[in-house]
């Protein structure tokens, strides 16, 4: 008998294969989950299964309480994480989120490890997210020591509430995010900024289908390599200026969108 989960695991599992194709992570060093609020439940990637070697009915499906659903392997032991956000990040109830990733991919890893959010150097970072990519605080000792994974999530959500003024690296504004003063502390959009650092950590990112979340966990990557790669031919680069960031953003993004076939073509 088909599971009623089938189309969310098969989802899940051609995501999580997309990690190494992507170059995302070594060995089993990432996950991605597939939300489903109507039954509100995800699928997410098996503990410490290799990519290659997974099946769709691999996956675990997971509640909102963390409880597991359905599947006979243990859920990633990021799942709390996942969990936390799925339940945190919505509007009037509604779930912004259907997908997200976590992988310990190299560039953005450096960025967590030195505790600095990635600033908007360029026009392929504008093309996706306004501000620099934020990175959190380290956790405390007594949320390690409490539960790790629940309280990353927590973590991040409250690092959104507090906007960039609550960012590992800020002092009231955050270098290259494009926001100084009163403005970094109004609280950060998940649906418009889909990636975050974890402190010491690394890279989360979502989006609204699982697909969309490894693109955009692909997209950091590149950002932050991008930006070290500008800081070490000019360790004095300033942030893109803020009518270029706009401009790239909103041909993207927003009703007066233009970028891609976003209206058909008249054959007159």
């Amino acid at each position: 008998m088909m599971s009623e989960y089938a189309s969310l695991k098969e989802e899940a599992w051609s995501a999580n294969r997309e990690i190494p194709v992507r170059g995302l992570a070594l060995y089993t060093w990432g996950n991605v989950s597939a939300f489903d609020p109507r039954k509100g439940v995800f699928a997410i990637k098996p503990s410490g299964v290799p990519y290659l070697d997974l099946k769709p009915q691999d996956m675990v499906i997971v509640d909102l309480e963390g409880k597991v659903v359905e599947g006979t392997l243990n859920p990633s032991s990021d799942t709390p994480t996942h969990t936390v956000l799925y339940r945190e990040f919505t509007v009037n109830g509604a779930a912004l989120v259907r997908g997200i990733i976590h992988t310990h991919s190299t560039y953005a890893v450096a960025w967590a490890q030195a505790c600095r959010s990635i600033p908007l150097f360029g026009t392929t970072h504008a093309d996706h997210i306004q501000i620099a990519v934020p990175c959190t605080p380290y956790l405390s000792r007594e949320a390690v020591e409490r539960e790790y994974e629940l309280e990353t999530g927590n973590l991040i959500v409250e690092t959104f509430r507090k906007g960039l003024a609550g960012t590992a690296d800020s002092h009231g504004s955050v270098e290259g995010s494009g926001i100084s003063g009163p403005s970094a502390a109004a609280p950060l959009n998940p649906d418009e900024v889909s990636m975050v650092l974890v402190g010491g950590h690394g890279p989360f990112a979502w989006g609204p289908s699982a697909a969309k979340a490894v693109y955009n966990g692909a997209v950091l990557e590149e950002i932050a390599r991008m930006a070290l790669l500008t800081l070490q031919i000019n360790p004095s680069a300033v942030p893109l200026p803020d009518y270029i960031v706009n401009k790239h953003y909103r041909r993207k993004h927003g009703p007066n969108a233009y970028y891609g076939q976003t209206s058909p073509v008249s054959s007159k």
